[in-house]
């Protein structure tokens, strides 16, 4: 494994430093110190796997297609922007419009997420992105999503809170949101319908848990003795009416 100290260099600096590192056929690095560097992942190919030691910065794996990126601590905002496919994997909590845009791969969340959690998330061709969070979100919570799947997992079992804020799934015209727990219809925006999911959604959540609780260490079984509430858009043209012709 190759070690880059982070230290007080500058974001584009180091991912320099990475790139080249890849470029020349690293498979494995470890990132030390890092402190609030941008851009860090961007744009990588191939199956190379990061370690972050720190908080990286904003745009966490942007246009990443393969990687993995595996964060220590917390991270900031915009992670997985555009992601195309690969994994990022944050052992702390998030900020916020985490996944912008995103067509494949898999962002596992072990804390808490900020706002516009996958808004335009779009999948692409056959791929299916995947936001797993395991504690609870912001506002605007799948807004204008078009594809893919968000899980919602309130493992801490908060009851003084909402495990979500408000707006939730605003505009969504596609994909699917998963919430552990019930979900208030007052949330909502008007183009959700809410429901208990079916066999096929338990197999879904099954085996993308199974991914997630490995990465964690956690137990699946545990996970799975609370109910799941599925979140799909009532119509797949929610602002239709307002189009000009």
């Amino acid at each position: 494994m190759l070690t880059i100290d982070a230290k007080g260099i500058y974001y584009r600096d180091l991912n320099q430093k990475v790139r080249e590192a890849i470029a020349k056929g690293e498979k494995e690095l470890l990132l030390k110190n890092v402190n609030g560097q941008y851009y860090i992942g961007d744009g990588l190919k191939g199956e190379a796997m990061i370690t972050i030691e720190g908080v990286p910065g904003n745009d966490l794996a942007a246009f990443m297609d393969g990687p993995t990126l595996i964060v220590k601590n917390n991270a900031q905002d915009n992670i997985g922007n555009t992601m195309n496919s690969g994994k990022v994997i944050v052992y702390g909590n998030v900020g916020d419009v985490l996944g912008y845009g995103m067509r494949g791969g898999k962002l596992h969340i072990r804390g808490d997420v900020g706002y516009r959690v996958g808004i335009h998330m779009k999948g692409y061709k056959k791929q299916i992105p995947v936001i797993i969070a395991g504690g609870t979100a912001g506002d605007f919570f799948g807004e204008y999503m078009a594809g893919g799947a968000l899980i919602l997992l309130n493992l801490e079992n908060k009851k003084d809170g909402q495990i979500v804020g408000d707006y939730l799934g605003t505009g969504m015209h596609g994909g699917t949101i998963f919430i552990r727990g019930e979900v208030d219809k007052k949330l909502c925006g008007a183009e959700v319908g809410i429901s208990d999911p079916n066999e096929e959604d338990i197999k879904f959540l099954t085996d993308y848990l199974k991914d997630y609780c490995k990465d964690f260490n956690l137990k699946l079984e545990d996970i799975m003795k609370v109910g799941f509430k599925k979140l799909t858009p009532a119509s797949l043209r929610p602002y239709g009416n307002m189009y000009a012709y």
